[in-house]
């Protein structure tokens, strides 16, 4: 008997238990519904505020802070350059100097492509102009050698070499133009600089000048050779020509070759 009151105990017990936590369950389930229905309302609010225009302008403070500082921070250098003249890097005379310095590197730069373009013009033309010359005196040895068919051939060669000499000397030509614009700009900026007071500008722009000339002057010298040659070798073939020709019979000219009786 006494066992079995026991169990009985204990039966009751668990029963008891389980109901207890029953009813603990279902008041913690009411609580979250109603911290839903409560939580709900203020989601669609804050919903409808995120597509209010009020929302939307908050969101654009931070760029117009931003811009405003840019603008600001703008205006207010803009505002110290030509009045600020209490300090002496920003008066009106170290700004002048500061820009004909710019020009005269703008000025050295133009100058230094429009070299390097006439330079290297110059030297594709006196290339050009000797292997004409050497054309030319192969040809004269060849005088009277020749097949007809090679005497064209080699005509031929010398007639294209012809046209990119003309060609290399017309580029120069161009080069040598804009090169001539470089020399009066950096002149001007030199003289602009000295005027201004950045004398280290005006010695660097006219060293520069010098070099360029120089450079240019070997050039034209090289050139003017090589032309000189070119005419004293057209000079030896018309000698030589003159001379194959009275070399020979009156009855056989008809034999020599249209091109020995060329004058250029």
């Amino acid at each position: 008997m006494q066992a079995f009151s026991n169990c009985g105990l204990c039966a009751s017990g668990s029963l008891l238990k389980g109901r207890t936590d029953f009813l603990v369950a279902r008041r913690n389930m009411a609580v979250l519904r109603l911290s839903a229905a409560c939580v709900q309302p203020l989601k669609d609010k804050a919903n409808v505020f995120c597509r209010s225009p009020v929302h939307q302008r908050l969101l654009r403070l931070p760029e117009v802070g931003r811009s405003n500082r840019v603008a600001f921070s703008l205006g207010s250098s803009l505002c110290a350059v030509p009045f600020t003249q209490q300090v002496g890097n920003l008066s009106h005379e170290s700004l002048i100097c500061r820009a004909s310095c710019l020009v005269t590197d703008s000025a050295n730069t133009y100058l230094s492509q429009t070299t390097l373009a006439l330079v290297d013009a110059l030297t594709q033309y006196a290339k050009a102009l000797h292997t004409l010359i050497a054309l030319q005196k192969r040809y004269i040895t060849s005088i009277g050698k020749l097949t007809p068919a090679e005497e064209d051939s080699i005509w031929q060669v010398i007639i294209g070499q012809r046209v990119e000499v003309s060609d290399r000397l017309e580029e120069s030509k161009r080069f040598e133009s804009n090169w001539m614009n470089a020399i009066n700009i950096c002149e001007l900026s030199a003289e602009a600089a000295y005027n201004s007071g950045a004398e280290h500008a005006c010695t660097a722009t006219k060293t520069n000048l010098q070099v360029a000339q120089c450079k240019v002057e070997e050039l034209r010298k090289i050139s003017k050779e090589a032309e000189k040659k070119l005419a004293e070798t057209k000079a030896e073939e018309i000698q030589r020509m003159a001379e194959y020709v009275s070399s020979i019979d009156i009855n056989d000219l008809e034999d020599i070759p249209e091109a020995y009786l060329r004058e250029d």
